[in-house]
């Protein structure tokens, strides 16, 4: 500081403080191991997750730290995670390791399983000033050596064990989540009991809403919902006879869901058949045109839900050849089987005309391939998928499937009629 005097020429003094302290950091000591924290959040898509362990308060020789998972409410053994064990050599200046443990992604909806890490007391693979030590002479310089080369062995640090939490994947919960709210469908995550699920069918749900009114307060349903809720209660009342999900784990809704749609596929059949003979078609005009689009409908909503959510398309596609495959081979190959079976107790042929059915599948066999075809082309870089893409990509393959879906009605109809020859 200066103070001014009546000189000309200010005068120096010194002031507080006037003394300084140096510190010098003993470099002897091998080293405090710890985990950064005591616990870790990790999502079940990570894969390989890496943990680091840190070396504190020196790092002097080569120390071998052992380390070892333990089982918490995830379980071990491929179920989900790799069980882990082996050692880590830090050399000597090195204060950073990792220890690597793979987690096993089984897409769990809201999962929150732990299990832990842990690192055991490290042995110290000696040199300089502990090898002088135990060699010195028991003098009291050497013991003074001895008790100094203790106060350097490595030991463990606060966090010894972590605990690490294993979360859902964001992905597949954000994709969970916006088809429950997209489809509203309930039981995607399942119900506990019937009271649940009739509660849900004989209640007013609100319908679509965009993702921003998350923030704001529950809609309340619109008269559009009402009307829709009337005209289908009787079928949400109907499918809540079916068990939860939670009865034989999960069998028991399989199982009776099967036998349901069984029952309303014959029904829709026995109907449509009185329709098209009401209106003077054929039958299998009638199971072309009305019988395979009212039950692919349903397969094209899912594959439509499946197309927005997903981030690829195999989604979409598998469900529709797996559902078609399903319908000719379980749905045609059950029912001839009973029928075979039954007249063989008979004692009598089980015979199937073919009428129109070998034109039918040829013409689809040959749009089948022309949709692969455009399906692989699609998957070129100008267009980039077989999903998407740009606006004149997306118009004119729309197109042209919904036109070889008429092209199949036409031909189909005309063969049936004998207007163009089959064979």
């Amino acid at each position: 500081m200066f103070e001014s005097e009546p000189t000309p020429y200010p005068k120096g003094r010194l002031v507080n403080p006037l003394v300084a302290t140096v510190s010098i950091l003993d470099d002897d000591h091998a080293g405090i191991f710890t985990f950064k924290d005591k616990s870790l959040h990790v999502s079940e898509s990570v894969g390989i997750m890496e943990v680091k362990v840190v070396r504190n308060s020196g790092a002097r020789g080569t120390v071998i730290l052992p380390y070892r998972t333990i089982e918490g409410t995830a379980k071990g053994g491929g179920v989900d995670y790799e069980d882990a064990c082996g050692e880590l050599e830090f050399q000597n200046d090195e204060t950073v390791k990792t220890i690597q443990v793979k987690i096993v992604d089984d897409e769990e909806y809201e999962k929150q399983e732990s299990f832990f890490i842990i690192i055991e007391q490290p042995r110290w693979i000696k040199h300089d000033i502990s090898d002088d030590a135990e060699n010195t002479a028991p003098t009291a310089e050497g013991e003074e050596a001895k008790r100094i080369a203790e106060m350097g062995k490595p030991i463990l640090g606060e966090h010894c064990k972590l605990e690490v939490i294993i979360e859902e994947s964001y992905e597949f919960k954000s994709t969970v989540d916006k088809l429950i709210k997209k489809t509203n469908l309930a039981l995607v995550i399942g119900t506990h009991s019937w009271r649940e699920q009739f509660l849900e069918a004989i209640t007013v749900s609100p319908g679509e809403h965009d993702e921003d009114d998350e923030a704001h307060e529950e809609r309340l349903p619109s008269c559009f919902d009402y009307v829709m809720h009337f005209l289908t209660v009787f079928w949400k009342v109907l499918f809540a006879f079916v068990p939860p999900t939670e009865y034989w784990k999960g069998w028991a809704c399989f199982c009776v869901c099967i036998i349901v749609i069984g029952l309303l596929t014959a029904l829709i059949g026995d109907l449509a058949s009185h329709f098209g003979c009401t209106v003077g078609l054929k039958d299998s005009v009638t199971a072309v045109v009305f019988v395979a689009l009212g039950t692919s409908l349903p397969d094209t909503f899912a594959s439509k839900v499946a197309a927005m959510q997903d981030q690829y398309a195999d989604a979409c596609i598998g469900n529709v050849t797996g559902s078609n495959a399903v319908n000719v081979f379980l749905g045609i190959g059950l029912a001839w089987s009973v029928a075979a079976i039954y007249w063989a107790t008979q004692e009598k042929e089980f015979v199937v005309e073919t009428g129109s059915l070998a034109f039918s599948v040829t013409l689809f066999t040959i749009f089948a391939f022309v949709n692969i075809g455009v399906l692989l082309y699609r998957r070129t870089p100008r267009i980039g998928g077989e999903l998407g893409g740009p606006r004149g990509a997306k118009i004119f393959t729309s197109l042209l499937f919904i036109g070889l879906w008429l092209l199949y009605i036409l031909f189909s109809s005309l063969e049936a009629y004998c207007h163009i020859k089959g064979f």
